[in-house]
This record gives structure tokens, sequence and C-alpha cells, in this order.
């Protein structure tokens, strides 16, 4: 159990070293300077190797299927980021890093410009990596490797207290200056932690992007009261549109209805004149029948 224990405690300071490095490498190519990424002074990033540990412990069984090695170290470290994100703005008040400008984000706490690489990651650390480190660490005897993780472990838990420490100074930065607007506040956040010292400088320069809280909030709210104006807008345009088709339709209905009653005006006009004409003949035929009859009446009584 204890060489179990010091084995992946080696392999967390590793990866941690290593995802040190790849951060430090990004901003130097980005920003042209060294800057020391991560929480900790010194150089490792925990995230890195929590991430390594957990792709070696729970995904041993995907070894002989790389696909779904690679959708599975996806999702692990997915779900590592987008906790440690939600974890450290509940403890200190701030978003350490914000992905909202990004697409295919989840609250701007992961997204997909991340999650591929983190798939490609878990294969190199399976296949690549793993084998090669498991291999360097059984040179060391039993006793010798226990040594080394203890002092290794000593010099991490100390880093752990003092940026701790640093931490906690940026949360009560933040709960002092809760009531500020949020411009204000991210500025004078800023402000107090360059004010602390070379440690707590250290931390802006590896999170240049570090908000409050409250900015962050402000930001969605903003985000989300521009969403909701632009589909205000296009539901009036829809309305208005509909209006419109609406209107035509009532014109070209009451132009119709009026071309209609015209025609039938115009085909009850010609009953009429129909009837009249044939009224007229009737009673002409009628008088003519009458005066027939009268005089074949006449002949009969002479005869008589």
């Amino acid at each position: 159990m204890r060489e179990q224990a010091s084995l992946y405690f080696l392999l967390f300071l590793t990866y941690a070293v290593i995802g040190w490095c790849m951060e430090v490498t990004v901003k130097k190519i980005q920003f042209g300077r060294f800057i020391n990424r991560g929480f900790l002074i010194g150089p490792y990033c925990p995230i890195y190797g929590v991430g390594a540990v957990l792709i070696t412990l729970l995904l041993k069984k995907y070894l002989s299927d790389p696909p779904a090695l690679f959708v599975m170290g996806m999702v692990i470290c997915s779900i590592l980021e987008y906790s440690t994100s939600w974890i450290m703005e509940k403890l200190f008040h701030a978003r350490w890093w914000d992905y909202s400008t990004k697409k295919f984000n989840l609250n701007g706490r992961i997204c997909l410009d991340t999650m591929i690489p983190f798939g490609l990651l878990g294969l190199t650390i399976m296949y690549g990596l793993n084998p090669l480190f498991f291999r360097l660490y059984a040179r060391l005897t039993g006793a010798a490797r226990e040594i080394v993780c203890m002092v290794l472990f000593a010099g991490f838990a100390a880093d752990v207290g003092v940026s701790v420490t640093i931490l906690s100074h940026i949360r009560h930065d933040n709960k002092v200056l809760d009531k500020d607007n949020t411009e204000e506040m991210a500025a004078k956040v800023r402000a107090a932690i360059a004010a602390r010292g070379w440690a707590h400088r250290r931390l802006l320069d590896a999170f240049p992007g570090v908000k409050h809280i409250g900015e962050v909030l402000k930001e969605n709210a903003e985000e989300a009261r521009e969403r909701l104006e632009e589909k205000r807008d296009e539901a009036k345009e829809r309305i208005e549109e509909k209006r419109d088709e609406a209107r035509e339709r009532i014109v070209e209905t009451r132009e119709k209805l009026s071309e209609r009653r015209e025609q039938l005006e115009n085909d009850l006009a010609l009953l009429d004149e129909a009837h009249k004409k044939y009224e007229s003949e009737f009673a002409e035929r009628r008088r003519a029948l009458e005066q027939r009859l009268s005089q074949l009446r006449d002949r009969l009584d002479d005869k008589k």
C-alpha cells in the first residue's frame, strides 16, 4: 500500500511539473515572457497531476480500446476542470479562468477547445508516458523512494500552506470589496493583491484574467440582457411582418369581396331585366289568348 502510494505521489508530481512546463511554454509564446503559472509558488500545476492520476487509476480497463480511452479522458479531465473552477470560485469569490468568449463552452468553465486536448493527453499518458515513468520509478529502491517522496511531500506541503494563505488574503480582499461596483471591485482586487508582495503579484501574472465573481455575474447578466433584447427585436420584426402580411391579406380579401359584390349586383340587374322582359311578354301573350278566347265565345253564341 505504501509502495503504491509513493508511486502515485511521484506520478502526481511528475505530471504536475509537466503541466507547469506546458503552461509556461504556452504563455511564453503568447506573451513573450516567463510567467510562473499555477496557484502554487513551485514549478507545478496540481490539476495536471490529479488529472493524470485519475486517468491512470480509472482508465486501465480501456487500454485495449483507444477511442473509448480518448472519450473517457475528455470526460474525466473536463469534470476535473469544471469542478476545480467551481470550487475555487466558491472558496475565493473569484473566477480564475473564463471561456465564455469561446464557442461550445459550459458556463465559461470548460470548452471544446480544451476538451479535445484532454482526450489526446489521456492517450499520451496511458500509451506513452506512464510505462516510461513507472520503469524509472522502479529503479529506485523502496527506502530511497520513500525518502525522495517524504522530501518532495514536505516541500509541496509547505508550498500549499503558503499558497493557501495567499489565496485567503484574496478571499478577504474580495469580501471587503463586495459592496462596490463590479468594475471598481475587479480593479481594487487586483490592486490589493499586487500590493501584498511578490507571491501575490505572481498570481496576477499566472492568472491575468482573474475576475471577481460579481464582475462575472454582471457580464453574464449583460450578455443575457443583450440576447433578450436581440430576441425581443427579432420578435417585434416578426410581429410587424405578420401584421403587414395580415393587412395585405385583408386588403386583398376586401378587394375580392368588392369585386364579387359588383358581379352579383350586375347578375341581379340582369335577372331583373330578364324577369321584366319575360313578364311583359307573358302579359302580351295572355292578353292575346284572352282575346282569342273571347272571339271563340262570341262565335259560339252566334251559332246558337
